[in-house]
């Protein structure tokens, strides 16, 4: 499903921490990112609830997403959908050095339809989503690099 949705964009931020800190990290990060759900329910999300095993396995579900891939410590990918759009949330970690791995999160969506391109304007053209996705990381990292410390 992933392959099929079109790019949408990549941020990548660098993690000074072990390999166990940074999966734990992404997890928790997750967890406590998207627990309340009220947006993904006003949107209709299909999925609204966290629910599923913890840390983060194939078939676990956050408000909005659905995890459709959990490979410890390599490859992280949600998957969900709602009125205005189906999309993807990857994320992959690459060695970059002894205690140093890079953490690139790319999205990619579709948004059919009038209200779709509506509002891929709103959350993509105004630099909302690119401003969440650099938050995110870096409370990804700092999540990851206070469990090294």
């Amino acid at each position: 499903m992933t392959a099929d949705l079109p790019y949408v964009d990549e941020h990548t931020t660098l993690v000074v921490a072990d390999a166990d800190a940074l999966w734990q990290g992404l997890t928790e990060a997750l967890d406590t990112s998207f627990d309340r759900g009220g947006y993904a329910r006003l949107v209709g999300c299909a999925d609204v609830r966290a629910t599923g095993p913890r840390p983060l396995a194939e078939g676990s579900t956050l408000p909005g997403f659905r995890v459709a891939t959990a490979d410890k410590g390599h490859e992280l990918v949600l998957t969900g959908s709602h009125r205005y759009s189906v999309y993807s949330l990857t994320f992959r970690i690459e060695e970059a050095g002894p205690g140093r791995y890079l953490l690139k999160a790319e999205t990619r969506a579709k948004f059919p339809g009038l209200t779709g391109r509506l509002y891929r304007r709103l959350a993509i053209g105004t630099g909302g989503h690119a401003m969440g996705m650099k938050r995110l990381l870096a409370s990804i990292r700092s999540c990851a690099e206070r469990s090294t410390v």
